[in-house]
């Protein structure tokens, strides 16, 4: 896979409460990845761009929020598509060394 392919998957961490609970916990790290990625492309993408081994993925699409606003429309938040990456022993992720 080339590297703009990888960079076009994985469009960043997603950090949240729970996020940081499972990094902390499980060595467990969570990333937006791009809509049309599949299980085995966010594999290799994550592998190759932060040198890691990963030991077990999970991916679920998270449905867009409805929101109102003042004036009473409705609108819809686009879905997005989230993975649960956890790697192997004695690998980590720094997101504060990346530049």
């Amino acid at each position: 896979m080339n590297s703009e392919r990888m960079y076009t998957i994985v469009l960043g961490p997603h950090v949240s409460e729970k996020s940081t609970i499972l990094g902390e916990d499980n060595n467990q790290y969570t990333f937006k990845v791009a809509r049309d990625a599949s299980k085995p492309e966010i594999k290799q993408a994550v592998e190759g761009l932060f040198n890691v081994v990963v030991a077990d993925l999970q991916v679920l699409n998270v449905k867009g929020k409805t929101k109102r606003s003042a004036k009473g429309k409705i609108r819809r938040r686009p879905g997005w598509k989230k993975a649960y990456v956890r790697l192997a022993e004695g690998h980590e992720i720094d997101f504060a060394d990346i530049a």
